[in-house]
């Protein structure tokens, strides 16, 4: 599938890293230990972008890491997330986090540091001020369900007061939700307006409450009504945020909170299990949970599977972009490795995958093995002994396999067209735009998206599969060498040849 394209600009990743290094806010929480809490011992988790996702299995921490960061804010109370249950929570006994902070109405030049522990059946924390705004899993329970909203059934109904959605607030939810809210307003059960809920009209001008709202809709203009309500520098904490959402909706949600946090110095903190919700971030944006470990980087939500054993398997295979785990997936297809016995992880850069190979080969409970395929350019940090091995070419895999096909380009451009889904006379063209673009790109990385745009708009994925199959078609050398780490660990396909080259002085007709 190809991934959606984000509408949030590099310029503006890079300028929100630089305010966070630079310590530009006037709040922010730089970091947390896990000194002792739940499942962690001596965790560090740091937070290097202002919009900061947490992802992992159930049960892996996330929640755990979430309730850690707001417990130092007076506005949050520890029962909050870490609640004690008598005699049934002893383990909670000398349980502590520290804390590295920005509060400029404190410490105008230096960072604050704290510390929260549970001592003596209770937590001590020399909290600090701060506006935190926490949206649970309960946000999406429907209206029919909520018991505070139980007043406001009946025929004879009247809210307290009726307030229309400001303009900002509509402008954000349509561009959430994709969908117009002119109109909507925010209705007060009480007269502090301490219970609300919603009612929208249709386009004939009929009036509509939140019980015929879907849940996620509900959820959305409640979450932006309340940041857009917010001060400047408050901390935003979301659980399971694509919960009652499409997945574009939760892209756009997470695009929405890069926003705010350039607009309002917000920090955003939220858990997921999704995919889409991590697509607008940078890597060092994304922390995974699991096991009593943390893990800085951006993983696929499936290897996280893998990695904590829920999937079966007889081999994982981490590697460092989507590009890598396609070559690799070529490579085993052409290798005739049973492809239902071997997962193909990216992990979001070098570290993070030899840092997840190393965990996973150390643990003693692991059902299966793993290898670190790493880039060509990374070949120094390739070491058999630790299960890490390096990817064919001494560059990275986009630019080794564009060239590998580049410097036959006369000989494979029937077969390359045809991959294209080309027609079979524009061979001629394709090696026109292939020319071309070696001449003029800049990034090698970008190189398949720019000979597709030539070629009719062709999409990025189709070129760099087409790439790819003509690369192991006609290098069965390398294809060996990406399985040579692991080929005696996995299983074959019956009856499948080894990797012949492809006659490479074959002429276009």
């Amino acid at each position: 599938m190809t991934e959606m394209q984000t509408q949030v600009r590099e310029s503006d990743l890079a300028a929100l890293r630089e305010k966070v290094s630079k310590s530009s806010y006037g709040k922010y929480l730089k970091r947390v230990i896990l000194k002792k809490v739940r499942g962690f011992t001596e965790r560090e988790v740091t937070f290097d972008f202002p919009v900061t996702a947490l992802v992992g299995p159930n049960g892996g921490g996330k929640t755990t890491i979430l309730g850690a960061a707001a417990m130092i804010y007076k506005d949050v109370p520890p029962r909050r997330f870490f609640a004690k249950s008598g005699k049934y929570d002893e383990s909670m006994q000398d349980w502590a986090i520290e804390y590295d902070l920005v509060d400029k109405d404190l410490k105008e030049r230096i960072h604050l540091q704290r510390t929260a522990s549970f001592k003596k059946l209770k937590w001590n924390r020399k909290a600090v001020d701060r506006e935190v705004l926490i949206f649970g899993v309960a946000r999406t329970v429907p209206a029919t369900e909520k018991r505070e909203l139980s007043k406001a059934l009946g025929g004879t109904y009247q809210a307290k007061s009726e307030i229309e959605l400001p303009e900002q607030v509509a402008t954000e939810v349509q561009k959430i939700l994709g969908k117009p809210i002119t109109g909507y307003e925010r209705l007060n059960v009480d007269e502090q307006g301490k219970i609300s809920f919603f009612a929208g009209s249709t386009k004939g001008g009929d009036k509509y409450s939140e019980f015929h709202f879907g849940a996620g809709e509900a959820s959305v203009i409640r979450i932006v009504a309340d940041i857009e309500a917010a001060a400047d520098n408050t901390l935003i904490l979301i659980e399971e945020i694509e919960n009652g959402l499409h997945p574009v909706a939760t892209r756009s949600m997470v695009e929405y909170l890069v926003d705010v946090a350039k607009r309002k110095s917000c920090q955003v903190i939220f858990t997921t299990h999704s995919n889409d919700a991590l697509g607008p971030l940078p890597s060092d944006a994304i922390w995974a949970a699991y096991n009593g470990e943390v893990l800085q980087g951006k993983p696929d939500i499936r290897a996280l599977r893998t990695i904590t054993g829920q999937i079966e398997a007889t081999l994982a295979i981490f590697v460092e972009d989507s590009f890598a785990e396609r070559m690799v997936v070529t490579a085993l297809r052409y290798g005739g490795i049973e492809m239902d016995a071997v997962r193909v992880h990216a992990m979001g850069g070098h570290t993070p995958a030899i840092t997840v190979n190393q965990q996973h080969n150390n643990d003693p409970t692991a059902a299966f093995k793993s290898v670190c395929l790493l880039d060509g350019d990374q070949r120094d940090k390739a070491t058999e002994d630790d299960r890490i091995f390096a990817l064919p070419g001494e560059q990275y895999p986009e630019a080794h396999v564009f060239q590998s096909v580049f410097d036959q380009i006369d000989a494979q451009a029937a077969r390359l067209t045809v991959s294209l889904q080309l027609p079979s006379d524009s061979q001629e063209r394709v090696k026109e735009a292939v020319r071309d673009c070696a001449l003029t790109n800049r990034d090698r990385h970008l190189i398949f998206g720019q000979i597709g745009d030539v070629l009719d708009f062709t999409s990025a994925e189709t070129v760099e599969n087409a790439f790819l199959a003509i690369w192991a078609q006609t290098k069965p050398e390398e294809v060996t060498e990406v399985l040579a780490g692991f080929v005696g660990e996995v299983p074959h396909r019956e009856n499948v040849a080894a990797p012949v080259p492809v006659e490479e002085t074959t002429r276009s007709p």
